[in-house]
């Protein structure tokens, strides 16, 4: 998945702002107004059209905030199974077609027979580029662009801003954001928000590192690049920021494995593409010095849902998990 990767080459990515494809409503989306239409995207341009969208083609996050607010995409591409897909693995795709299963591999043809009006994928600051079009991504798949306008939420200032971004998004295409069954689950997130914060108050101490550990590092994620490592910052939890990150791929900082315990957390945030419950174990066989940091070492590991959070009701599910962690933690650890 795209922050996972360790080496890329920050690249730029025009915004096709050409008019909508086929007007043909019949996509399975909530009744849209006629139009004009307009969206400001992540990256500060304003995408319009004469009519609005109603046939959309989404990556894997993006589609599930859509459909949380009653907007189906014709089809969606995601970076690994949908089934599997944190997103959407709980979600009714009957009807959505599958246009890729894997990072960088889009069926384009297949897209293209679904005459989409609008493209919608977050807006990756670091790169320049839209979910599934970034640098490394196949050429070929790189044409979804061609298909129709692209647009997204920023990713990398806050799960809380990009669920309202992705509401906004909602609401312009014709979403009844008003619903109960909506108004349902953002106040189960901020219940959510606010046990989160009385936990963490009651651990003024605690520090935690959100990391992932693989075959040649250990990476160490930099919050400026990860909007929920941003907002449990904002809600009080002192994830720690690292001194170095990576100057081409700034969201990790890559340590070797020698140096491994140069951050000594209370609590791992684990990446939870990663994260299974005896990773901790299987690690500290496979490389000792992973036991130098006193978290990993007393088993102080918890999953970190990395680079995919979306809607409320995944934060607020996250979040209550995370709670629980906090509660459990020691915080005189890694002093």
């Amino acid at each position: 998945m795209r922050a996972w990767r360790t080496v890329l080459a920050v690249s730029a990515l025009s915004v096709v702002l050409a008019g909508c494809g086929s007007s043909d409503s019949s996509g399975d989306t909530a009744a849209a107004a006629a139009g004009p239409w307009s969206f400001t995207d992540g990256s500060g341009t304003e995408v319009k059209a004469d009519k609005t969208p109603t046939r959309i083609i989404a990556h894997a996050g993006e589609a599930a905030a859509l459909m949380s607010f009653g907007i189906k995409p014709v089809g969606i591409y995601a970076d690994e199974s949908v089934k599997t897909d944190p997103n959407l693995k709980s979600l009714d795709l009957t009807g959505i077609e599958i246009l890729g299963e894997e990072w960088g591999k889009i069926d384009v043809e297949k897209a293209a027979a679904l005459r989409p009006d609008l493209i919608v994928g977050d807006w990756w600051p670091a790169e320049k580029a839209h979910s599934g079009l970034e640098e490394g991504v196949d050429e070929k798949s790189k044409k979804l662009a061609e298909l129709a306008p692209v647009v997204g939420v920023t990713q990398g200032k806050s799960i809380l801003q990009l669920a309202e971004g992705y509401e906004d998004l909602a609401e312009s295409l014709g979403a009844k954001v008003d619903d109960p069954k909506i108004a349902e689950t953002k106040k189960r997130f901020e219940e959510s928000v606010a046990k989160f914060k009385e936990a963490v108050a009651a651990k003024p101490g605690l520090t935690v590192a959100a990391m992932s550990p693989a075959d040649d590092k250990v990476y160490v994620a930099n919050p400026e690049y990860a909007p929920e490592l941003l907002d449990f910052q904002s809600f009080g939890l002192k994830v720690i920021n690292p001194d170095s990150p990576d100057k081409g791929f700034p969201y990790w900082e890559n340590l070797s494995w020698e140096n491994a315990d140069k951050y000594q957390p209370d609590l791992i945030l684990w990446d939870g593409r990663a994260f299974t419950e005896t990773a901790n174990a299987e690690w500290g066989k496979k490389q000792p010095t992973w036991f130098k940091i006193k978290a990993a070492e007393q088993g102080a590991v918890v999953a970190w849902p990395a680079y995919w959070l979306h809607t409320y009701g995944d934060f607020a599910t996250e979040l209550d998990k995370l709670t629980t962690a906090v509660k459990a933690a020691n915080e005189n650890i890694g002093s």
